[in-house]
């Protein structure tokens, strides 16, 4: 190997050790891209494996991004069940209303225990999105052990190493690719109530731009 390429890989790992390293450990320490700010260019799954590419500029509607951690997470379960009862009222004031999570395509529906979800939802196992929106946090050896214990295997869920989950979150990006609101809450077990988003949805389609 040449020094060149040598040097290449050298600063193509540390840029991966850079980037790990920018996530924390404590999830109260995740800060979420906010208001105003462009939202960020990634890539999700779909539950057959198909990459969805998201670019600030492709938003040809108005799209609510909500993340949430896995069909393992009771709290997520229940949000995604109260969030029924406004996603109709979202879809018809035009917005695209994507769930995204840790866990794997093939998980995305069948590890949910909420009945009767219909929602369009997303894998973000890498947690790359997660990542890319500010929310993304690495969960530490003795937290990683007290999900095992109660019966959770974050590496089966998500298919990946990396021990990292969302902090429960929601952005909504308008259609120029700016983000309009953002509501995030490192106390996963405190999500935004369906109401607040509905209102926060429709302040921003009667914003002017």
């Amino acid at each position: 190997m040449t020094a060149a390429l040598r040097f290449a890989a050298f600063l193509v790992g540390l840029w991966g050790f850079v980037a790990q390293a920018a996530i924390p450990d404590d999830p109260a320490q995740v800060q979420p891209l906010p208001v105003g700010s462009r939202a960020p260019a990634f890539d999700a799954r779909t539950v057959d494996g198909t990459v969805r590419h998201f670019s600030p500029a492709g938003y040809r509607r108005p799209t609510i991004l909500i993340f949430y951690r896995g069909g393992w997470c009771p709290y997520c379960n229940r949000h995604l069940g109260a969030l029924k009862k406004v996603e109709p009222d979202l879809l018809k004031m035009g917005y695209e209303v994507l769930f995204l999570s840790a866990d794997r395509p093939q998980l995305l529906y069948s590890s949910l225990k909420e009945p009767d979800v219909h929602y369009t939802l997303l894998s973000d196992s890498t947690l790359k999105a997660a990542e890319a929106f500010g929310i993304a946090f690495h969960v530490d050896a003795a937290h990683y052990q007290q999900y095992s214990d109660f019966g959770v295997d974050l590496e089966a869920a998500s298919g990946e190493k990396h021990h990292n989950l969302p902090v429960p979150a929601v952005f909504i990006i308008d259609t120029g690719g700016v983000i309009r609101f953002v509501h995030a809450n490192p106390d996963y077990t405190t999500r935004i109530a369906p109401d607040e988003l509905l209102a926060a949805a429709r302040s921003v389609a009667t914003a002017p731009p």
